[in-house]
This record gives structure tokens, C-alpha cells and sequence, in this order.
């Protein structure tokens, strides 16, 4: 993959390390036993944003895990999302092993500068358009270089395997791990997602996706290119993206060629959307997940 050449940014010329705090492995977690600490990184990307990284305590290098979080298409809301959303889920992964970058989109919570939603920076902020004629493509694929870049990023700080670098997203954040499969990375070896789509509750009414359709042949596209190992996995109340309807897009991405593993779980919470969010959630989604990842091996 071609280098990219980084901007000068004042708080970011270099890797700032913000926050380092050791945290020890859970106690009943007897697959775990490794120290981790908590950091939280200013990453000095072409378009630069903050990341909260969890690894295990020592210099590596390790094994790579980025984490895409889902989209808000209210800047109201965006300014107030959570720095870290995905932490025990994160910390998970960082107690087996792998250093752990969960980069917080530009536009978001600490990172909500003003930058115009138009033009070069447009599809990073996600928006798909028109219900009538969205385009779920671009902005999937605008976050995948965003993955992209910060693969490249830590390999040149000799922080992690290059080659061994899995891909986890939730919503939004999975559509463009989705995305991510269709350019066959080669230091990807394996993506997992949760509840992964676009276009979800339209309106904040469950259940009203936006053209599922024009959804279901976005998959399929992707489809056609990916090749990467994929985990798919969803809840059957999730209001964004329900059973009939990732069942549909799981059908046409791998008839279309991709590789993807598909699982529906049993109905979490209030709403199964939100089901890697919840510390309570590990027991039941972790055993998919070391299958998947020992199968790999």
C-alpha cells in the first residue's frame, strides 16, 4: 500500500499520549491475564482525529484491532458522542493480546471541529443523501481509508504486526468495515461486525430503513471484490437493521463472492443494536468470535 504523507498539525506532530493508565485483566476472566493500559492518542492522519487505544502492558509489537464506531447525522449530537464507546469490548480484545485503535470520527465529541460537511470532506462525515437516491457507498468507503491510514500509521511506528490486523465495527462503523472487505487489504486477515448497515431508522422510527433495497445491491457490490474472512453478527431486535433485512444482505454478499459468516442472535436489551456497547454482551458474543478468530489460526 502506498505511504501517505501526513500534515503538520500542532497538537499532533508527532504522537501524543495523552492519558496511560494500567488496568489489570477482570477477575473471573480466566482467558485473560494479561495487564493492559488505556491511552488516548492524537493520530496526525491527512484528515486527523483523536483515538482511544487500549493494549497490553510492555513494547510489543502486537497484533492489531481498529473498531468503527456507528454515525450520528445530527452535529448536535455528534459534538456530544462518547470518547471511548466500545471500552469492554476494546479491553477484551487488548487482555488477548492485541493493541486496540478505536479512532473517534472527525466530528465527533472532543474531535467536533469545524470543518465544512461538503466536498473533499463529505463522505467522512457519512452522509448518504436522499432517501429516494442515497449513496451508501462512498461514505462506507471514505472510513475504510480512514482504517486504511491508520494501518499504515502504526506499521511505520513499529507498533503492531503488520500483517496481523483485524477489523472490528458496529453499525455505521461495520457498513464501512464492510466496505473496508472490498478493497482486500493485505495486512487485514479477518473483519467482524455488529449490526452493520446504513440508513437505519429513518426519522428515529424503528424499523424504517432508508431504500433497504438500495442497501441490499451496496452489499452486493462490496460483495463482488471482498474476499476477506468476514464475521457477521446481529440481534433479532435491532430496530435499525432487523432480521428480514440483514438476512437480504447477507444473501447478496456472498452470493456475489464475499466471505462472511452469519449470525442472529437472540433478542439483548431495549435494542439489539446497541448489543457490543454492554460489558453484559461478552459472554454471549466472545465464544462467536474466538471460533471465528481460532478457525483463522
Amino acid at each position: 500500500m502506498r505511504r501517505h504523507a501526513f500534515p503538520s498539525w500542532p497538537i499532533a506532530a508527532a504522537l501524543l499520549v495523552l492519558i496511560s493508565l494500567p488496568v489489570s485483566a477482570r477477575a473471573g476472566d480466566q482467558a485473560a491475564p494479561q495487564a493492559i493500559q488505556e491511552e488516548i492518542w492524537a493520530l496526525p492522519l491527512p484528515l486527523p482525529m483523536f483515538a482511544y487505544l487500549v493494549r497490553p502492558v510492555g513494547d510489543g509489537p502486537f497484533p492489531l484491532v481498529i473498531m468503527n464506531h456507528g454515525v450520528s447525522l445530527n452535529p448536535r449530537e455528534r459534538s456530544f458522542f462518547p470518547l471511548v464507546e466500545f471500552r469492554d469490548a476494546a479491553m477484551w480484545f487488548a487482555q488477548r493480546g492485541y493493541l486496540v485503535v478505536a479512532p473517534v470520527g472527525t466530528g465527533y465529541g472532543a474531535a467536533a471541529i469545524d470543518i465544512p460537511e461538503r466536498g473533499l470532506y463529505g463522505p467522512f462525515f457519512s452522509k448518504v443523501g436522499k432517501c429516494t437516491n442515497p449513496n451508501f457507498l462512498d461514505p462506507g468507503l471514505a472510513v475504510a481509508q480512514v482504517d486504511l491510514w491508520i494501518i499504515d500509521y502504526m506499521a511505520a511506528e513499529k507498533r503492531i504486526v503488520p500483517k496481523d490486523v483485524i477489523v472490528v465495527g458496529q453499525s455505521a462503523g461495520g457498513w464501512a468495515s464492510i466496505a473496508l472487505s472490498s478493497l482486500n487489504p493485505a495486512q487485514v486477515k479477518a473483519i467482524i461486525t455488529f449490526a452493520a448497515g446504513r440508513g437505519g431508522r429513518v426519522d428515529g422510527k424503528p424499523n424504517n430503513n432508508c431504500a433497504p433495497d438500495k442497501l441490499v445491491e451496496a452489499t452486493r457490490e462490496f460483495g463482488r471484490t471482498s474476499r476477506i474472512p468476514m464475521l457477521w453478527i446481529y440481534v433479532e431486535n435491532d430496530t435499525f437493521f432487523g432480521p428480514a433485512l440483514s438476512k437480504r444482505m447477507y444473501e447478496a454478499f456472498t452470493a456475489a463472492g464475499g466471505r462472511a459468516e452469519y449470525h442472529l442472535l437472540p433478542p439483548f436489551g431495549n435494542d439489539g443494536h446497541f448489543l457490543i456497547g454492554s460489558a453484559d454482551a461478552i459472554p454471549i458474543w466472545s465464544p462467536l468470535v474466538e471460533q471465528f478468530l481460532s478457525r483463522l489460526r
